[in-house]
């Protein structure tokens, strides 16, 4: 497959990913939902590495690496499924958004090589403010509940926690390995939690819901996880982060036209303080370099015209 097209497979899965979500739990509920979506995951994910004749590693890294994205997957999905029970699809890709971001701080934090600099600080108050603007819409709009935008947030906190410990592990796998096991720990818990809160198997799900299912069990957990590192690992990290801003707003249009959804002014607003925050944050130090190489040359040229009126 092409760079391109893989390219753009991945912002389609990622702008109708949020969608499909709230679709999946229409029939049966969230739990239903999220558990048969892993399930299928597993199962397509294992079908995989069995024709292809991969093998998952059992060292203590390997299992580490597992536990670290089974608790991402089963913590953050949850959180993701639930919260959209009270917010637009839209807006869950918008706040998930901010992933690159709060990955940045935890890594700084974590990581000995990491650091947060000062046009990540700014581009991380940005997207707060954007947040903060969003708040004050669910206090206004019927659509919007701020427990749904706190659930967001730590399913966005978990996942992006889960990237860093992955990283200082330092497990040497394709992410198509990793997801595999994440699954292995994670499908055992959801099973568990929808029998114990939920458990209802007498229920009728339509066609709609099952689509949503099965697209977001194949597509969603195994398709786009691989076409993404393919890209990630033939692109440039700066066009790879182009996904994270293309997608909350195809996300935005696609809630509006095919599922009703009513976005106010000042989600707008915040979307647009996230987006900027996110651009500021893959490009801001650039910036901040090329200003500091130009102040540095104007110091210069006064420097040497002090000298010329000294010599004069």
């Amino acid at each position: 497959m092409s760079l391109l097209a893989a390219y753009l497979i991945i912002i389609v899965i990622w702008s109708t990913t949020p969608l499909a979500i709230q679709w999946s739990s229409v029939d049966a509920g969230f739990l239903f939902g999220v558990t048969a979506r892993m399930c299928i995951g597993l199962v397509a994910c294992s079908l995989y590495l069995t024709v292809t004749g991969t093998k998952l590693p059992r060292s203590k890294q390997a299992i580490q690496s597992y536990l670290a994205a089974g608790l991402s997957v089963y913590c953050a999905m949850l959180a993701t499924y639930w919260s959209a029970q009270y917010i637009p699809s839209g807006l869950i890709s918008v706040i998930f958004g901010l992933s690159p971001l709060v990955t940045g701080i935890c890594a700084a934090r974590l990581l000995p090589n990491e650091t947060f600099t000062f046009g990540r600080f700014l581009a991380a108050c940005l997207g707060l403010f954007g947040l903060f603007i969003i708040f004050h819409q669910s206090e206004e709009h019927q659509q919007i509940h701020w427990y749904g935008i706190v659930g967001m947030l730590f399913a966005v906190t978990t996942y992006s926690l889960s990237s860093v410990l992955i990283k200082r592990i330092e497990f040497n796998a394709s992410g198509l390995v990793i997801t595999t096991g994440g699954l292995l720990f994670a499908v055992p818990a959801f099973c568990l939690t929808w029998w114990i809160f939920d458990g209802n198997t007498s229920i009728q799900i339509g066609p709609r819901t099952w689509a949503s299912i099965l697209y977001l069990g194949i597509c969603g957990s195994v398709i786009g996880f691989t076409l993404y590192y393919h890209v990630l690992q033939r692109m440039s990290a700066s066009r790879v982060a182009l996904i994270t801003l293309v997608t909350p707003v195809n996300a935005l249009i696609l809630g509006t036209s095919l599922n009703g959804e009513t976005i106010g002014t000042r989600i707008l607003i915040g979307t647009l303080l996230i987006l900027c925050a996110l651009a500021f944050y893959e490009w801001g130090d650039g910036v901040f370099r090329r200003l500091g190489l130009e102040q540095i040359q104007i110091k210069k040229r006064i420097s040497k015209l002090a000298l010329n009126n000294k010599d004069l």
